[in-house]
């Protein structure tokens, strides 16, 4: 979404948006009810069982996130769309991550052998994917069977605290602190996914940067109306009192 120009802003005054990274570390990953399970998965390794996991969920919800740490726990390879058939020629048991196995382009042979590979000779597999393998679009169904033998687990949103716990990272990414009552509005109000979150997040940052004011709650009921006329909803009410921005 392109934000209008700021009406106090002088003409031709950019605002400065200053980049930041998302922490991706084990400590900074939140542990919820939709998601305990997976990231218990990927916390006992190298104790798996079985060789090849699947990780599902929408977008947002802490696929990648899962990936790096595995990735830092076991020295996995992060595989690129060119790269499954040379992987499962070259053999071995060095740890492979596979990320939106669903939506990019992979050589569906190559993912085949790959996977044959690693149930043959245990080599660790991880695999991401924003939709359940019943949904991905593969030619045959011989890799689906292969990964239908994968251990997995979707990625859920299941209350309030993990939405509420999402705005708080986020915001600490950015080195912002905002009034946990302004999370609590829009918790209340907003679409309820993991991407939504990332989505308000960003907007809100930069209509407070726009606008040269900390995060208030007219600014999140503003990100709020923008979003719900960006879906074709009816516009937010405006039902803060000025006097808290204040």
């Amino acid at each position: 979404m392109t934000l209008p120009a700021n009406p106090d802003q002088p003409k031709g005054q950019l605002t400065l948006e200053l980049g930041h990274t998302p922490a991706q570390g084990e400590a900074d990953f939140l542990v919820g009810e939709g998601n305990a399970l997976a990231h218990g998965r990927i916390m006992a390794f190298p104790h798996w069982p079985d060789p090849v996991t699947l990780v599902t969920g929408p977008a947002k919800s802490g696929k990648s996130h899962l990936a790096r740490i595995f990735a830092d726990r076991s020295g996995a390879r992060f595989a690129g769309i060119d790269d499954l058939e040379f992987l499962a020629t070259e053999g071995g048991t060095l740890p492979v991550i596979v990320e939106d196995v669903d939506r990019l382009d992979y050589d569906e042979a190559g993912l085949f052998h790959l996977l044959n590979q690693s149930m043959r000779q245990q080599r660790p597999l991880l695999l991401t994917a924003r939709e359940d393998v019943a949904n991905w679009p593969l030619a045959t169904d011989d890799v689906r069977s292969r990964v239908r033998r994968a251990t997995a687990y979707a990625l859920e949103l299941t209350d309030d605290i993990q939405l509420s716990q999402m705005f708080v990272k986020l915001f600490g990414d950015r080195q912002i602190r905002v009034d946990p009552k302004i999370i609590g509005y829009l918790v209340a109000r907003m679409e309820r996914s993991a991407e939504e979150v990332v989505t308000l997040a960003d907007l809100m940052d930069r209509l407070a940067l726009a606008k040269g004011t900390a995060i208030t709650r007219s600014i999140a009921a503003d990100a709020l109306n923008r979003r719900r006329l960006a879906r074709g909803d009816a516009s937010l009410e405006q039902d803060w009192d000025t006097q808290d921005d204040e």
